[in-house]
């Protein structure tokens, strides 16, 4: 899974989804038209393409932060109605002004880019009637839990300045959480309340992030003790660094663990008048949300219905595949009996100790320098930012995600990263570790999300864009591509790319049919052990990210079925003129696109080739 944070969701042109377009790009310029214009109005184009961009991101400090841009690091974002307000009049003023550009001047790959930032900002402004259907503070990215992620990983410390910038956001987070009160406030008096089993988690989250000296007894809170450690590395004298580990410590007693036990109790007055729906059916017009929400995610108009049946049908082939591997390893007894065995026998886990996770973050770093030293066989452009492997902070591990990726900085200073989740060994299987290392690392999102923003001449809201459906279904497919270059040898390895397929397989019968077909929760954790391998623990999170994530999960096996399709139409289309890395290299620098425009991107491909 991509970590895609509510700092990043906020940011429109980098992060707002879209629709199949309404206008297909058809790459052909005006041949009565001369280069030389075309390539004037071109670069006149995205130069506003770029300033429309860096317009909307510098009004969010903490997207600049995970750019790694110091611009305002000493701000956090603006949540109120009336800068969201702002931001569609903005975005209203940058849509006129593309509507004037005459496409026809273009080069092929502009005219691509017009049409794709024309579709988003229509798409923002269209989608702000939902501004409050969304669940703000959930167990999977909400606003609380961000500011030490941001605070940890993002902001750096490389001089006094940048000190002052971070006590300063401490300092600020008062106000800021009382931003975040206004908005669930406004939210549920519009009917939209977060659903009783969140609070748990978050409230237990905001718990744990003010444990720790200065705030209480033990050892220093990991907040304080990340500014210490940044702070000590400062050219500096001992003196100044110890007023500034001052300052910090009173923002921490001051400002800083009051605003979180202040925003916990009013969550514990939410969760006090909480009901147990769970689907979005039950927000106002919520049917119409949640098609809208397919449509975004998906990039296609499939209905929930079609999303379902496809669901039950991958369901269906996967576990035919997974009895041949039954039969392979021996096993006697029915799939079921094999899936209890591959969930429950002790020699698929590593222990539940400090021991038994260092092993697993090694072994799945080794699978990943594995598979990077053979990258040449499958691409022909690697990415130049460096990638690590770490665990979930223990602050967020306990209602974090099984894995998910983050971006490198914009610059490269920092690297991807590949988080895996140890909090619970048992859900974490040795058998699958090969198939999570591909998706979250190489050749899945850092592959492509850094190549991504390498790109060159290419405008930044493509550059640091997203659509849902092509970056995780390019996930899902990576897990599935290295079989085809003889990795997954141990067929057990095997049996657990198919189970994560599995499990992509059965998010689209269990996210529609909780919000389209009005399942409880338990009906959707049922589904999932009777039908895969992975722990009830897993089924639970997998289940409650559905619920505060409403169709998200649905990207990930519709997004790899289009490109198996894609890649397939194009192997039978140019025969042995087909090329594996071309295909790739076609798919990944064009960046994030919705289907259709990769449909057409790739048989643009395959007609030159001709």
């Amino acid at each position: 899974m991509l970590r895609v944070t509510a700092i990043a969701t906020a940011v429109l042109l980098a992060t707002a989804c879209s629709n199949t377009l309404t206008n297909k790009p058809d790459n052909q310029v005006n041949q009565s038209i001369s280069q030389s214009v075309i390539q004037a109005e071109s670069a006149k184009a995205n130069a506003l393409f770029d300033a429309m961009w860096e317009e909307s991101v510098n009004r969010y400090p903490q997207y600049l932060s995970a750019l790694g841009r110091k611009k305002d690091n000493d701000k956090w974002n603006d949540l109120s109605d009336s800068f969201k307000d702002e931001t569609i009049a903005l975005t209203k003023a940058q849509l006129v002004k593309l509507e004037s550009i005459d496409e026809t001047k273009l080069d092929a790959q502009t005219q691509t880019s017009l049409i794709l930032l024309k579709q988003k900002l229509a798409n923002t402004i269209e989608d702000d009637k939902w501004r409050h259907h969304g669940y703000p503070v959930n167990q999977m990215y909400a606003i609380h839990t961000s500011v030490p992620t941001l605070l940890l990983n993002q902001h750096k410390i490389d001089s006094v300045a940048d000190a002052h910038a971070y006590i300063a956001r401490l300092n600020g987070l008062p106000n800021y959480f009382r931003q975040v009160e206004q908005l669930l406030q406004a939210n549920a008096d519009k009917g939209v309340m977060t659903p009783k089993f969140v609070f748990a988690h978050v409230i237990r989250n905001g718990e744990n992030i003010i444990k720790g000296a200065p705030i209480s007894n033990g050892a220093d809170n990991t907040i304080f003790a990340d500014f210490k450690k940044k702070v000590s590395k400062l050219d500096v004298s001992s003196h100044e660094k110890k007023v500034l580990v001052e300052q910090a410590e009173q923002a921490m007693v001051n400002s800083f663990a009051p605003a979180y036990r202040n925003l916990v109790a009013y969550l514990k007055k939410l969760e006090a008048v909480a009901d147990t729906k769970d689907g979005v059916w039950k927000l106002p017009d919520g049917d119409a949300f949640y098609k809208t929400k397919l449509a975004r995610i998906t990039t296609t108009d499939l209905s929930a219905k079609a999303i379902h049946e496809i669901g039950l049908a991958e369901v269906a082939r996967i576990h035919d595949e997974m009895r041949a591997i039954k039969e392979k390893v021996g096993f006697e007894g029915d799939l079921k009996a094999f899936m209890q065995f591959m969930c429950t026998d002790e020699q698929f886990y590593y222990p539940n100790t400090a021991e038994g996770k260092a092993r697993y973050l090694k072994e799945a770093t080794a699978y990943i320098d594995n598979m990077v030293a053979r990258l040449d066989e499958l691409f022909i452009t690697k990415p130049k930012a460096e990638l690590v492997v770490k665990a979930v902070e223990p602050f967020r591990e306990q209602s974090a995600g099984k894995a998910f990726y983050s971006g490198p900085a914009e610059d490269g200073s920092r690297p991807g990263i590949y988080y895996a989740n140890l909090y619970d060994m048992k859900a974490m299987p040795i058998y699958q570790m090969e198939a999570l290392a591909y998706h979250e690392g190489a050749p899945g999102h850092h592959m492509q999300i850094a190549l991504q923003q390498e790109l060159e001449n290419m405008p930044k809201f493509r550059k640091f864009g997203r659509y849902t459906a092509y970056t995780e279904g390019w996930g899902l497919y990576t897990e599935y591509m290295p079989k085809e270059i003889g990795m997954y040898e141990d067929p057990y390895s095997d049996f657990g790319r198919l189970a994560m397929e599995l499990w992509r397989a059965c998010r689209l019968v269990v996210d529609t049919g909780i919000h389209a077909m009005k399942w409880t929760r338990e009906e959707g954790i049922d589904y999932y052990v009777n039908n895969t391998p992975n722990a009830k623990s897993d089924a639970v999170k997998m289940v409650e990210r559905h619920i505060v994530m409403p169709g998200q999960a649905t990207a990930y096996k519709i997004g790899m079925i289009k490109i198996l399709e894609l890649r397939e139409d194009a192997r039978k289309q140019l025969g042995d003129k087909f090329d594996i890395r071309q295909f790739h290299e076609v798919v990944l620098q064009n960046g994030p696109v919705p289907l259709n425009v990769l449909a057409q991107n790739i048989q643009n491909w395959v007609d030159s080739k001709g």
